[in-house]
């Protein structure tokens, strides 16, 4: 059991490691709520107010502190967010649904 324990930890550590920035989140900052795509493809993030961000604006307001539960990494020269690592698979980015921009 430790060593589950212990192996969960670990992999939490590795996967916060592949995140450049972890903002702290203001005490009014939204959540995001689903995905905007386009052709399978990020664009933006709907947030918890019902309002629609661009995926820059959406990384802006993140380090800001205005979007809870994220952090920021890259891809070669692009910014993006990414869940910060925890224990449940339902508040991952990618468990969202993709919504209307």
């Amino acid at each position: 059991m430790d060593n589950k324990k212990n192996d969960t930890e670990m992999s939490a550590a590795l996967a916060k490691n592949t995140l450049d920035e972890i903002p702290k989140a203001k005490s009014d900052a939204r959540e995001i709520v689903g995905l905007v795509k386009h052709s399978g493809k990020i664009d933006g993030y709907q947030l918890s107010d019902g309002s629609t961000v661009s995926k820059d604006e959406g990384v802006q307001m993140a380090k800001n502190g205005e979007i809870k539960g994220v952090g920021v990494a890259h891809r070669r020269d692009t910014e993006y967010l990414k869940s910060i690592p925890d224990d449940s698979e339902n508040n991952n980015l990618g468990s969202l649904p993709t919504v209307s921009g």
